[in-house]
C-alpha cells in the first residue's frame, strides 16, 4: 500500500497534488507508537529528490537537529523541504516544542537558502499544517 501511495506523490510536483501527500504519511506515520521526524527534501521543481528518517524518539517527544537537516539537504542539492512529524497521542495540534523547533529549522534554511515548504502533523485522528495554521 505504502509503495503505491509513494508512487502517487512522485508523478509530479510533491506540493501539487497535497492529498496524496497526506494519504502516504498518514499511512505510513499516523499509527507508530513513538514519534518519528521525517524531512522530504525537494529540487527547485518541488520534485522529490529524498523522504528520509531524520530522527525517532519516544512517546512524547523527539529530538530535532536542524544541522543535521540542513546538512542533508546541502549533500542533496536540496532548495526546499517538507517537514513531517507524527504524534502517537492521537492529536495532530503542535506543541509549543514543535513550533520552537520549526522556528529554528526556518531559520537555519532561510540563512542557506533553503525553503521550508510546511511542517505537517500526522495523527490518529487527522493532520495538522503548519502553513494552514500561520505558523510558517
Amino acid at each position: 500500500m505504502l509503495h503505491v501511495l509513494r508512487a502517487e506523490i512522485l508523478k509530479g510536483p510533491v506540493l501539487g497534488n497535497l492529498r496524496a501527500l497526506v494519504d502516504y504519511l498518514f499511512a505510513d506515520l499516523a499509527h507508530l507508537p513513538t514519534e518519528r521526524l521525517r524531512v522530504l527534501f525537494l529540487n527547485a521543481k518541488n520534485r522529490l529528490l529524498a523522504d528520509e528518517t531524520m530522527s525517532e524518539g519516544s512517546v512524547s517527544e523527539i529530538a530535532i537537529h536542524p544541522r543535521a537537516i540542513m546538512k542533508r539537504a546541502l549533500e542533496l542539492g536540496s532548495t526546499a523541504l517538507i517537514l513531517v512529524h507524527n504524534h502517537p497521542s492521537g492529536d495532530p495540534s503542535p506543541s509549543q516544542g514543535d513550533i520552537d523547533s520549526t522556528r529554528r529549522i526556518a531559520e537555519a534554511a532561510k540563512a542557506l537558502d533553503i525553503c521550508i515548504h510546511d511542517h505537517l502533523i500526522v495523527a490518529r485522528s487527522g493532520w495538522s499544517s503548519f502553513r494552514n495554521l500561520g505558523l510558517l
